[in-house]
């Protein structure tokens, strides 16, 4: 197998993610100041959304794996550039809610489509390195994205907002593009003795995919749970909010891939996760210390807090990727990364919540609270990997045949 395939997918994570940066910067003020849907509506809207996103992310994943990879995940890029496009069209509530559904449901199965290709595609034993290679190239492209869309921030004109949301309909375009570049993976049919979502049924598994739900709920830290408590909670000056972000955009970009060499099993996975919890553990304590401290003290606890963060955050990417792909099913990847994948989806749809109603309302002893969930999560990890790992049947060794 050459490298072409990893170099595609690559590309079309480039792609995506630019897009997507300028989205996430933009998209709050297009739904309410040019859309004029209320903001309160547009969370609503939002949540539902995602919420529909993490329900069809399982069916589609199969999909994904009866009909083939590459076909679904270029159909469904085109089906998440048209639910952008068709944000520039959005005047109310319920065509917005309609649209949201539609993006989100667009965008969970073709993340399960894209694991279940690049598990056709790429040999076991690369995956977790080139995930690693996809996370930093992310990152890459969010920034690039940002950047762009604070130039439509600075420019406050509806114009540059439409722009934005063309743009990103452009980059998952060009991204479907990219994937049907890609060698196609020969679809699998349902084994021996299995139902229809065979992984609903997988308790081990599914255990598995809940713990790492709870190791997610560090997403809405830096953009939601830090601004606001930098600006409640501590003397630090609003603007280091972005700063810490871009500290950990950075961060990932240049050492994930180092931090993902360490993971090459189940085993190296758990042991990787395990120390994430108790980093993170270390980063909730740090960032309490910020509470009540001047500009400088308080800056300084927080950008301990966020070094500490973001090496947690590598290090619980790389034992997450490895186990979600070790302990599904050759013939049911996409199935399996639909159901895995749904920690996004929850953590992105409750975190925001939990995280504020913890921190926010509880001060310091929330920040402890949270951070010893995570070693608790994380150690959890071991005994229902193992227990997932020797439920799964044996079956043949080697990967999918390419077609074409």
């Amino acid at each position: 197998m050459t490298n072409r395939p990893q170099r595609l997918l690559a590309l079309a994570q480039l792609a995506n993610s630019v897009g997507d940066g300028a989205y996430y910067t933009t998209s709050a003020l297009y739904f309410t100041q040019v859309a004029g849907i209320a903001p309160a509506r547009v969370g609503l809207g939002l949540t539902l959304g995602w919420a529909v996103g993490s329900l069809v992310g399982v069916p589609l994943g199969r999909l994904a794996d009866r009909r083939g990879p590459r076909g679904t995940s270029v159909l469904l890029a085109l089906g998440t550039s048209a639910a952008v496009a068709s944000f520039l069209l959005v005047r109310g509530f319920l065509p917005f809610v309609v649209a949201a559904c539609v993006y989100a449901s667009a965008q969970s199965g073709l993340a399960a489509a894209r694991q279940a290709l690049l598990a056709g595609l790429v040999p076991a034993g690369e995956r977790t390195g080139l995930l690693a290679r996809l996370q930093s190239t992310l990152n890459g492209g969010l920034a690039v994205g940002a950047a762009l869309g604070g130039l439509a921030l600075g420019a406050r004109a509806a114009t540059a907002y439409r722009g934005v949301l063309a743009l990103d309909a452009v980059c998952f375009l060009v991204c479907a593009l990219i994937l049907l570049r890609l060698p196609a993976v020969r679809p699998v049919g349902p084994g021996a003795g299995t139902g229809r979502l065979a992984v609903l049924r997988d308790r081990p598994y599914a255990v598995v995919a809940l713990l790492n739900a709870v190791l997610l709920l560090r997403l809405p830290l830096l953009s939601l749970a830090l601004p606001l408590w930098i600006t409640e909670r501590t003397g630090a000056p609003a603007w280091l909010a972005s700063g810490l972000f871009v500290l950990n955009t950075l961060a990932v970009t240049l050492f994930q891939v180092r931090a993902a060499r360490a993971v090459t099993g189940i085993g190296s996975a758990v042991r990787v996760l395990r120390r994430s919890g108790l980093v993170m553990l270390a980063s909730c304590a740090v960032f309490a210390l910020s509470a009540g401290r001047s500009a400088w003290p308080a800056a300084a606890a927080l950008i301990a807090g966020a070094v500490l963060q973001v090496v947690a955050e590598m290090q619980q990417s790389a034992g997450s990727w490895q186990l979600s792909f070790d302990l599904a099913p050759a013939d049911r990847i996409g199935e399996y990364q639909g159901l895995f994948g749904t920690g996004v989806t929850v953590a992105r749809t409750l975190g925001p919540l939990v995280v504020t109603w913890l921190l926010l309302g509880w001060g310091t002893p929330g920040w402890l609270l949270l951070g010893s969930l995570m070693p608790v999560a994380s150690c959890a990890m071991g005994p229902a990997a193992r227990r997932a790992a020797r439920r799964r049947a044996p079956r043949a060794a080697g990967e999918p045949a390419l077609v074409g």
